[in-house]
Protein backbone atom coordinates (compact mmCIF):
# COMPACT_ATOMS: atom_id res chain seq x y z
CA UNK A 1 0.00 0.00 0.00
CA UNK A 2 2.68 2.29 -1.23
CA UNK A 3 4.05 4.28 -3.96
CA UNK A 4 6.78 3.79 -6.09
CA UNK A 5 8.58 7.67 -5.43
CA UNK A 6 10.36 8.61 -2.04
CA UNK A 7 8.79 8.23 1.58
CA UNK A 8 7.51 10.80 3.44
CA UNK A 9 6.61 11.60 7.18
CA UNK A 10 3.69 13.07 7.45
CA UNK A 11 2.94 14.37 11.02
CA UNK A 12 0.03 16.11 12.78
CA UNK A 13 -3.87 16.19 12.45
CA UNK A 14 -6.02 13.81 10.92
CA UNK A 15 -9.74 14.61 11.06
CA UNK A 16 -13.39 15.23 9.57
CA UNK A 17 -14.29 18.47 7.78
CA UNK A 18 -17.76 19.20 8.24
CA UNK A 19 -18.34 21.30 5.13
CA UNK A 20 -21.74 22.21 3.72
CA UNK A 21 -21.56 19.87 0.93
CA UNK A 22 -20.62 16.70 3.85
CA UNK A 23 -18.16 15.38 5.92
CA UNK A 24 -14.52 15.29 4.36
CA UNK A 25 -11.41 13.40 5.49
CA UNK A 26 -9.07 16.33 6.37
CA UNK A 27 -6.37 17.35 8.42
CA UNK A 28 -3.25 19.39 6.96
CA UNK A 29 -0.68 16.49 7.02
CA UNK A 30 -3.60 13.80 5.66
CA UNK A 31 -4.52 15.85 2.96
CA UNK A 32 -0.42 16.71 1.65
CA UNK A 33 -0.21 13.00 2.32
CA UNK A 34 -2.67 12.41 -0.03
CA UNK A 35 -1.70 14.36 -2.67
CA UNK A 36 1.58 13.02 -2.52
CA UNK A 37 -0.01 9.76 -3.19
CA UNK A 38 -1.68 10.83 -6.44
CA UNK A 39 1.75 12.38 -7.52
CA UNK A 40 3.81 8.94 -7.22
CA UNK A 41 5.50 9.35 -3.67
CA UNK A 42 4.87 7.03 -0.42
CA UNK A 43 3.25 9.16 2.23
CA UNK A 44 3.53 7.63 5.93
CA UNK A 45 0.78 9.05 8.43
CA UNK A 46 1.66 9.55 11.70
CA UNK A 47 -1.30 10.61 13.91
CA UNK A 48 -4.27 9.59 15.93
CA UNK A 49 -8.13 8.57 15.80
CA UNK A 50 -10.36 7.56 18.10
CA UNK A 51 -11.56 3.97 18.62
CA UNK A 52 -14.82 5.26 17.53
CA UNK A 53 -16.60 4.67 13.77
CA UNK A 54 -15.60 7.87 12.62
CA UNK A 55 -12.44 6.76 13.54
CA UNK A 56 -13.13 3.12 11.23
CA UNK A 57 -14.15 4.97 8.22
CA UNK A 58 -11.23 7.66 8.35
CA UNK A 59 -8.73 4.91 8.05
CA UNK A 60 -10.89 2.74 5.96
CA UNK A 61 -11.01 5.40 3.30
CA UNK A 62 -6.48 5.92 4.04
CA UNK A 63 -6.54 2.33 3.27
CA UNK A 64 -8.80 2.82 0.18
CA UNK A 65 -6.47 5.42 -0.91
CA UNK A 66 -3.61 2.94 -1.29
CA UNK A 67 -1.53 4.29 2.12
CA UNK A 68 -0.05 2.69 4.81
CA UNK A 69 -2.01 3.61 8.24
CA UNK A 70 0.59 1.62 10.83
CA UNK A 71 1.49 4.90 11.54
CA UNK A 72 -2.06 6.32 12.60
CA UNK A 73 -2.55 5.20 16.91
CA UNK A 74 -6.13 4.37 17.85
CA UNK A 75 -7.04 6.06 20.87
CA UNK A 76 -9.18 4.43 23.49
CA UNK A 77 -9.97 7.68 25.49
CA UNK A 78 -10.22 10.44 22.92
CA UNK A 79 -12.62 10.83 20.33
CA UNK A 80 -11.37 11.04 16.70
CA UNK A 81 -10.97 14.58 15.40
CA UNK A 82 -13.02 17.47 13.51
CA UNK A 83 -13.20 20.79 12.34
CA UNK A 84 -16.78 22.87 11.13
CA UNK A 85 -15.77 24.47 8.50
CA UNK A 86 -17.66 27.97 7.77
CA UNK A 87 -17.60 29.05 4.18
CA UNK A 88 -17.49 32.58 3.14
CA UNK A 89 -19.24 34.05 -0.26
CA UNK A 90 -16.20 33.62 -2.19
CA UNK A 91 -15.45 30.10 -0.81
CA UNK A 92 -12.83 31.09 1.61
CA UNK A 93 -13.00 29.22 5.04
CA UNK A 94 -12.84 29.60 9.08
CA UNK A 95 -12.62 27.05 11.56
CA UNK A 96 -13.73 25.45 14.92
CA UNK A 97 -11.28 22.74 15.79
CA UNK A 98 -12.72 20.57 17.68
CA UNK A 99 -9.90 20.31 21.08
CA UNK A 100 -9.15 17.35 23.68
CA UNK A 101 -9.48 14.87 20.45
CA UNK A 102 -6.81 12.40 19.59
CA UNK A 103 -4.81 14.08 17.00
CA UNK A 104 -3.84 15.98 20.57
CA UNK A 105 -1.81 12.84 22.04
CA UNK A 106 -0.03 11.18 19.23
CA UNK A 107 2.62 8.38 19.99
CA UNK A 108 5.71 7.16 18.45
CA UNK A 109 5.93 3.60 17.61
CA UNK A 110 9.04 1.03 16.56
CA UNK A 111 7.78 0.75 12.80
CA UNK A 112 7.45 4.38 12.71
CA UNK A 113 10.96 5.15 13.98
CA UNK A 114 12.20 3.03 11.22
CA UNK A 115 10.21 4.26 8.15
CA UNK A 116 11.16 7.81 9.70
CA UNK A 117 15.13 6.75 9.33
CA UNK A 118 14.29 5.83 5.55
CA UNK A 119 12.71 8.88 4.30
CA UNK A 120 13.24 11.27 2.59
CA UNK A 121 11.12 14.55 4.15
CA UNK A 122 9.05 15.39 6.81
CA UNK A 123 6.17 17.68 6.71
CA UNK A 124 4.70 19.02 10.06
CA UNK A 125 2.35 21.40 10.38
CA UNK A 126 1.76 23.73 13.64
CA UNK A 127 -1.81 23.06 14.62
CA UNK A 128 -0.70 20.09 15.95
CA UNK A 129 1.73 21.10 18.14
CA UNK A 130 -0.97 22.89 20.57
CA UNK A 131 -0.19 19.91 22.83
CA UNK A 132 3.02 19.64 25.23
CA UNK A 133 2.77 16.05 24.25
CA UNK A 134 2.84 16.09 20.29
CA UNK A 135 5.65 18.82 20.78
CA UNK A 136 7.74 16.05 22.60
CA UNK A 137 7.12 13.33 20.10
CA UNK A 138 7.90 15.81 17.01
CA UNK A 139 11.20 16.09 18.32
CA UNK A 140 11.88 12.20 18.58
CA UNK A 141 10.65 12.14 15.01
CA UNK A 142 13.27 15.27 14.31
CA UNK A 143 15.88 13.43 15.77
CA UNK A 144 15.15 10.25 13.80
CA UNK A 145 15.30 11.59 10.24
CA UNK A 146 18.43 11.06 7.77
CA UNK A 147 20.63 14.40 7.85
CA UNK A 148 20.09 14.93 4.58
CA UNK A 149 16.08 14.89 4.27
CA UNK A 150 13.70 17.65 3.92
CA UNK A 151 12.50 19.19 6.78
CA UNK A 152 9.44 20.92 5.78
CA UNK A 153 7.19 23.50 8.00
CA UNK A 154 3.47 24.44 7.08
CA UNK A 155 2.60 27.17 9.12
CA UNK A 156 -1.44 26.84 9.53
CA UNK A 157 -2.01 29.93 12.70
CA UNK A 158 -5.29 29.68 13.84
CA UNK A 159 -6.35 31.27 17.02
CA UNK A 160 -5.27 30.47 19.92
CA UNK A 161 -3.18 28.16 18.69
CA UNK A 162 -0.61 30.83 17.09
CA UNK A 163 2.32 30.79 19.15
CA UNK A 164 4.63 32.97 17.13
CA UNK A 165 7.55 31.91 19.53
CA UNK A 166 7.39 28.33 18.90
CA UNK A 167 7.04 28.87 15.30
CA UNK A 168 9.89 30.93 15.19
CA UNK A 169 11.84 28.23 16.72
CA UNK A 170 10.27 25.28 14.78
CA UNK A 171 11.22 27.39 11.38
CA UNK A 172 14.91 27.40 12.80
CA UNK A 173 14.79 23.60 11.87
CA UNK A 174 13.24 23.60 8.79
CA UNK A 175 14.71 23.30 5.58
CA UNK A 176 11.23 24.62 3.21
CA UNK A 177 8.98 27.15 5.27
CA UNK A 178 5.45 27.25 4.11
CA UNK A 179 2.64 29.77 4.71
CA UNK A 180 0.23 32.32 3.77
CA UNK A 181 0.81 35.93 2.96
CA UNK A 182 -1.19 36.76 6.44
CA UNK A 183 0.92 34.41 8.01
CA UNK A 184 3.88 35.77 6.83
CA UNK A 185 2.92 39.17 7.49
CA UNK A 186 2.21 38.36 11.37
CA UNK A 187 5.97 37.04 11.52
CA UNK A 188 7.62 39.54 9.33
CA UNK A 189 8.56 43.21 10.08
CA UNK A 190 9.03 43.52 6.48
CA UNK A 191 5.82 44.80 3.83
CA UNK A 192 5.29 42.53 1.15
CA UNK A 193 5.95 39.02 0.13
CA UNK A 194 9.08 38.68 -0.91
CA UNK A 195 10.74 41.28 1.56
CA UNK A 196 9.07 38.82 3.99
CA UNK A 197 10.29 36.14 3.57
CA UNK A 198 13.81 37.28 2.96
CA UNK A 199 13.50 38.43 6.87
CA UNK A 200 12.35 35.22 7.80
CA UNK A 201 14.97 33.15 6.03
CA UNK A 202 17.40 35.11 7.25
CA UNK A 203 15.77 35.36 10.67
CA UNK A 204 15.68 31.40 11.06
CA UNK A 205 18.29 30.08 9.00
CA UNK A 206 15.33 28.13 6.79
CA UNK A 207 17.06 28.13 3.55
CA UNK A 208 14.06 27.66 1.48
CA UNK A 209 10.91 30.01 2.08
CA UNK A 210 7.49 29.98 0.32
CA UNK A 211 4.77 32.20 0.26
CA UNK A 212 1.02 31.56 -0.96
CA UNK A 213 -1.08 34.45 -2.14
CA UNK A 214 -4.26 33.01 -3.31
CA UNK A 215 -5.83 35.10 -5.66
CA UNK A 216 -2.64 36.65 -6.38
CA UNK A 217 -0.30 33.70 -7.12
CA UNK A 218 3.02 32.21 -5.02
CA UNK A 219 6.28 33.15 -4.56
CA UNK A 220 9.64 31.43 -3.82
CA UNK A 221 12.53 32.15 -2.21
CA UNK A 222 15.78 29.35 -2.88
CA UNK A 223 18.94 29.81 -2.42
CA UNK A 224 18.86 33.87 -2.16
CA UNK A 225 16.42 34.06 -5.26
CA UNK A 226 12.88 35.17 -5.42
CA UNK A 227 10.72 33.28 -7.39
CA UNK A 228 6.86 34.49 -8.41
CA UNK A 229 4.28 32.76 -10.32
CA UNK A 230 0.84 34.73 -11.18
CA UNK A 231 -2.06 32.93 -10.26
CA UNK A 232 -4.70 31.67 -13.04
CA UNK A 233 -8.12 32.38 -12.78
CA UNK A 234 -10.28 29.46 -11.44
CA UNK A 235 -13.73 29.14 -10.35
CA UNK A 236 -13.63 28.66 -6.41
CA UNK A 237 -15.64 26.23 -4.48
CA UNK A 238 -14.29 26.21 -1.52
CA UNK A 239 -10.58 26.85 -0.60
CA UNK A 240 -10.31 23.42 2.13
CA UNK A 241 -7.18 21.82 1.66
CA UNK A 242 -5.82 24.13 -1.51
CA UNK A 243 -2.92 24.87 0.14
CA UNK A 244 -1.77 21.36 1.54
CA UNK A 245 -2.22 20.48 -2.42
CA UNK A 246 0.24 23.30 -3.39
CA UNK A 247 2.58 21.94 -0.93
CA UNK A 248 2.46 18.46 -1.56
CA UNK A 249 3.20 19.18 -5.21
CA UNK A 250 6.09 21.95 -4.56
CA UNK A 251 7.70 19.25 -2.11
CA UNK A 252 6.91 16.31 -4.88
CA UNK A 253 8.88 18.95 -7.51
CA UNK A 254 11.57 19.44 -5.18
CA UNK A 255 12.53 16.13 -4.21
CA UNK A 256 12.34 15.02 -8.09
CA UNK A 257 15.11 17.81 -8.44
CA UNK A 258 12.66 20.16 -10.62
CA UNK A 259 13.89 23.76 -11.30
CA UNK A 260 12.34 25.80 -8.34
CA UNK A 261 10.43 27.87 -11.14
CA UNK A 262 8.51 24.98 -12.34
CA UNK A 263 7.88 23.55 -8.77
CA UNK A 264 6.28 26.58 -7.96
CA UNK A 265 4.29 26.49 -11.11
CA UNK A 266 3.08 23.01 -10.29
CA UNK A 267 2.50 23.95 -7.29
CA UNK A 268 -0.05 26.63 -8.27
CA UNK A 269 -1.89 24.48 -10.93
CA UNK A 270 -2.25 21.63 -8.33
CA UNK A 271 -3.51 24.44 -5.69
CA UNK A 272 -5.85 26.08 -8.44
CA UNK A 273 -7.25 22.69 -9.33
CA UNK A 274 -8.18 21.75 -5.61
CA UNK A 275 -9.86 25.16 -5.02
CA UNK A 276 -11.88 24.55 -7.57
CA UNK A 277 -13.26 21.25 -5.99
CA UNK A 278 -15.48 20.40 -3.26
CA UNK A 279 -13.34 18.93 -0.12
CA UNK A 280 -9.34 18.47 -0.28
CA UNK A 281 -9.01 15.86 -1.84
CA UNK A 282 -10.44 15.37 -5.00
CA UNK A 283 -8.56 12.54 -7.45
CA UNK A 284 -6.30 13.93 -10.14
CA UNK A 285 -6.82 14.51 -13.77
CA UNK A 286 -4.37 13.19 -15.91
CA UNK A 287 -2.59 16.50 -16.80
CA UNK A 288 -1.44 17.00 -12.75
CA UNK A 289 0.59 13.98 -13.41
CA UNK A 290 3.58 16.29 -14.45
Amino acid sequence: MSGAGPRVICFGEILWDILPAGLFPGGAPLNVAYHLRQLGLTPYLVSAVGCDLLGDELLRRIRGWGMDTDGIARHPARSTGYVRALLGAGGDARYEIATGVAWDEITLGEHTVRQTQQAAALVFGSLALRTPANRAVLACVLAALPEGAWRVFDVNLRPPYDDLGLVRELAAQATLLKMNSAEAARLGVATGDELCARHLAEQTGCPTVCVTAGARGAGLLQAGRWYWEPARPVAVVDTVGAGDAFLAALLASQLAGAAPERALARACRLGAFVAGCAGATPVHPAAMAD
